[in-house]
């Protein structure tokens, strides 16, 4: 299910009986806010928060404006936007560095919230924008923790520091002086998680604290938690006064309770978000671009930073030269599943493009690993002249193929066919000729 699935799609039911309407009346609005109440309730946001979100809206709402506007209902879904957007924090909260070098992020979090994972990821973004980065390992209490993030810092393509089984204080004050010494930009200390909040480690993340002065304290939370992460975060700012709040396994959150109360309860940004396992699945968190998605408006802006992380300039300026030459080949072809790949979910692509995930609602948009392999290894088992002239690939040549790619002959039949469907595509893109929506799509 797309990002706050459920959520998205309960606020829209009630904004739908809205529309195609003049003024609206007072009870036409509450009758409306109520469903959006009980849709944020279920979604596990905190009840204050609820209670003053629905109040706020309301008032805006009744006002001269709204009731004998012409288009009512679009300004009440505007007033519901705003309105997330400010309970959200308004803008991106940037991470924060030092004047001097380097600048020290201090991960803390409790046990299974995915935090040694996300030092990766935020090691892996730092180095795409050509930092050099360490990690330290602090967390000397859990099995093999320190292992993991070795693992995870090679994935990341950077150093890992680690001392083994000595004070996490040491372990950190010693990170920091190495990296000064050589030059590094920036050092990511992992510290211990817990199963649950204790003075044990909350002594101990407040002596590193003290010891290291990180510029920033970054509290790393399960969004599925729902309330539960809130409570979490403030009782992690209470004692260490955090800067900022990721929140992990956003995709697997159709509720979205934790994106939507924690900035208002304990008054921290959401700073990131972890979207999936790859070290590449992290996303800046903007209020507004949620809530657009929030409201079934898409996230545009988003979907294009994706591709341009999963497309170089060179590759895009190859590929609109092949578009506007029409010679797209099988070559091409492969390279754009590998994007594809990069980019994620394609249903949560999808939903980004406004309107496009109501129109696709209930398809199986999912990309399939096992068929994406298949289709590799039937492009690879292809000669290069074959690759750029799919045109010559005989009734033999395509018995070749399918044994030596270890697929039926059907298998590279249906490859070409939608190859062939794609080509007319890209074909139609490059002459502007694509309609929007697209064909096929109702």
């Amino acid at each position: 299910m797309a990002l706050f699935g459920s959520l998205s799609e309960k606020i829209n039911h009630a904004f739908s009986k809205l529309k195609n309407k003049g003024a609206l009346s007072e009870l036409e609005i509450k009758n409306a806010m109520r469903e959006v109440r009980v849709a944020l309730l279920e979604a596990d946001v905190n009840y204050t928060v609820v209670k003053e979100f629905v109040n706020r809206v309301s008032e805006k709402a009744k006002g001269e404006l709204i009731l004998k506007g012409l288009e009512s209902s679009h300004q009440v879904v505007k007033i519901v936007n705003d309105e997330l957007v400010e309970l959200m924090g308004s803008k991106h909260a940037k991470l924060e560095t030092s004047d001097r070098p380097p600048t020290v992020y201090m991960m803390c979090g409790l046990q299974g919230a995915g935090k040694t994972t996300m030092c990766g990821k935020l090691a892996a973004m730092l180095k795409r924008d050509n930092k050099k980065v360490l990690l330290a390992a602090g967390d000397i209490y859990r099995p093999a923790a320190i292992k993991q993030l070795q693992v995870v810092g090679e994935k990341a393509g950077v150093e890992v520091f680690s001392l083994g089984q000595i004070n996490p204080v040491e372990i950190a004050e010693k990170a920091v002086a190495y990296a000064t010494k050589n030059g590094f930009d920036f050092v990511i200390v992992d510290t211990a998680g817990r199963l649950h909040i204790d003075k044990p480690l909350m002594d101990e993340l407040r002596a590193i604290k003290d010891k290291v002065r990180p510029k920033e304290i970054l509290l790393v939370v399960d969004a599925m938690l729902g309330q539960d992460s809130v409570n979490v975060a403030s009782s992690f700012n209470q004692e260490l006064d955090i800067s900022g709040v990721i929140l992990t396994k956003l995709d697997g959150d159709t509720r979205g309770g934790a994106a939507l109360s924690i900035k208002a309860i304990c008054g921290k940004p959401i700073k990131y978000v972890g979207t999936g396992e790859k070290l590449t699945d992290i996303e800046p968190f903007h209020p507004d671009r949620m809530a657009s998605r929030i409201l079934g408006m898409g996230d545009v802006l988003t979907l294009i930073e994706k591709a341009q992380n999963a497309i170089s300039e060179e590759e895009a300026a190859k590929m609109a030269k092949k578009m506007k030459e029409n010679s797209f080949d099988l070559e091409d072809y492969l390279q754009q599943l590998n994007s594809m790949k990069k980019m994620g979910n394609m249903r949560d692509m999808l939903d980004m493009i406004p309107g496009m995930g109501q129109r696709l609602k209930g398809a199986n948009l999912d990309v399939d690993e096992k068929q994406l392999e298949k289709t590799k290894a039937i492009i690879l088992s292809m000669t290069p002249k074959e690759r750029r002239n799919p045109q010559i690939l005989n009734a033999s040549r395509r018995r070749r193929i399918a044994r030596g790619s270890g697929t039926e002959v059907q298998d590279v039949n249906k490859l070409l066919n939608q190859f062939e469907q794609t080509k007319q595509m890209v074909k139609k893109l490059s002459t502007g000729k694509m309609p929007f929506p697209m064909k096929g799509f109702k």
